[in-house]
């Protein structure tokens, strides 16, 4: 009697992500940018999310975002190696701003050469035109000196008017990942009140926003976006991903 197995014949079809492979670059201490595009891609059968992971300092500086941009290329690279991606998106607000968006892209495309790019902020100027949003109100997390490069690069880059800032003034982004759901709703909220802003941007892939923003939108009566939540609508339209999702607030209802 042969002991050898059975061999069974298969099918394959296109797998997890056959409507769209988004590539995901997360930084070594983040907690929170998987979890959220989850929840907001998890009903959309087809859309695989794969994650690679980047090394850098829990301490946020200008410093320890800038020398995140020669390990790109390394951490994309991990990203199912041979295999087609449709879209990588870079996972770091406060560095794509540091080392720039086309710095970024750069560092992607030596691993993934045409591969469609975003980051937080490309997704969030996006997000910006597409809600009609000209003047902001920005939330963060960052230290002052993190927070006058965001400033600058929102209205300088951008084009944009930041007439609220408001900060969290957490360096540890071991903390920032824990800062609560409520105290991101209630500042968001307090600086988006103020008549003279169209809305507001939570800055920072360690606060949560997906399951706040809809809920601050119905308070204010103004459209909400954040870094994981405008990086996740981006990437899935990049993707040619257009469901509308409305639970997560107005600009899941929009197209790019």
């Amino acid at each position: 009697m042969s002991h050898a197995p059975m061999h069974i014949p298969f099918e394959a079809d296109a797998g997890v992500a056959a409507r769209a492979a988004i590539g995901l670059v997360v930084l070594s201490s983040d907690q929170t940018v998987e979890h959220e595009f989850r929840q907001i891609t998890g009903s959309l059968d087809g859309v695989g999310i794969f994650e690679t992971r980047v090394e850098t300092d829990n301490i946020v500086t200008p410093e320890s975002l800038a020398a995140m941009e020669t390990r790109i290329p390394d951490a994309v690279d991990l990203i199912l190696p041979g295999m087609d991606l449709d879209v990588v998106a870079y996972g770091c607000t406060s560095a794509s701003m540091v080392i720039g968006e086309q710095g970024v892209f750069n560092a992607i495309h030596k691993a993934r050469p045409g591969v469609q790019c975003t980051t937080p902020i490309t997704a969030g100027f996006a997000a910006f035109r597409a809600l009609d949003m000209k003047r902001l109100a920005v939330l963060t997390p960052y230290s002052d000196a993190v927070n006058a490069r965001v400033r600058e690069y929102i209205e300088q880059t951008g084009g944009f008017q930041v007439n609220a800032f408001g900060s969290f003034n957490e360096h540890d982004d071991r903390v920032a990942a824990r800062i609560s759901e409520k105290s991101i709703r209630d500042a968001a909220i307090e600086l988006g009140s103020r008549p003279d802003v169209d809305g507001v941007f939570i800055s920072c892939t360690s606060l949560r926003v997906a399951k706040v923003a809809g809920d601050v939108e119905s308070t204010i009566g103004k459209p909400v976006t954040g870094s994981n939540h405008a990086m996740a609508w981006h990437a899935l339209r990049l993707g040619g991903i257009n469901e509308k999702l409305p639970e997560f607030g107005q600009l899941f209802t929009l197209q790019a």
